[in-house]
């Protein structure tokens, strides 16, 4: 596994312990997409213990200027986007990444952000539908018995993560070619229960955001 920090985390005295968290995860569609103010318009209104974004360019790093927080973010190898991850709560620990199967063109990393009684990875997956598949596998691998995966899965049909359950929003996050709506922005968890899910507006994205509840069973 390959452990990074990026600068602009700030290292938190007293870290915050979740019985339940509300999570965002948004793909913002590059430099083309979702501004950093309209990421913060969208934690203004929804307020979330945890926003997971995808396609995140350096613009975006601007971000706890604008509201605030906690925030990381790790470029895709080679690309000018990537992960990235903003809470108003000090994390438990620094968010750090994960190497997954690469494609033949782009390297991908998840992001694991550590908050002791369980964790969640940030994912941008591969469009390939077996890759994407064996990406997920080998996340799987490393995670903890109480865990969450969320974020543009790339994937048609079902995930087929043993011991994971999709929870996710059933409706639409996408519309392929601009024409046909699909399900690419997802939710799978073990360990945990889902008290709610919602497919938030798009703003200026290609993708909708997915809003999720959640809870560890201990």
């Amino acid at each position: 596994m390959t452990l990074s920090i990026t600068p602009h985390y700030k290292i938190p005295n007293i870290p915050k312990i979740f019985s339940q968290m509300k999570i965002i995860s948004w793909n913002l569609l590059r430099k083309i997409g979702a501004s950093p103010y309209d990421v913060a318009y969208l934690i203004n209104n929804h307020k979330p213990d945890l926003l997971l974004m995808q396609e995140a360019t350096e613009e975006i790093n601007i971000l706890p200027d604008l509201v605030g927080g906690y925030y990381s973010r790790f470029p895709l190898p080679g690309r000018i986007h990537g992960v990235a991850c903003w809470s108003p709560y000090p994390f438990f620990s620094p968010p750090t990444i994960c190497d997954l199967p690469r494609g033949t063109l782009i390297k991908r990393v998840a992001q694991l952000i550590d908050y002791g009684n369980f964790w969640i990875a940030n994912v941008h997956l591969s469009h390939g539908q077996i890759l994407n598949r064996k990406q997920l596998q080998a996340l799987a691998g490393i995670l903890p018995d109480h865990a969450a995966v969320l974020g543009d899965f790339n994937q048609i049909g079902p995930a087929l993560l043993h011991g994971f359950r999709d929870v996710g929003p059933n409706e639409p996050t996408h519309k392929m070619a601009n024409l046909v709506p699909i399900r690419l922005d997802r939710c799978l968890i073990k360990g945990m229960e889902c008290i709610a899910s919602q497919v938030l507006s798009r703003f200026t994205s290609d993708h909708h955001p997915i809003m999720v509840i959640l809870r560890p069973v201990l």
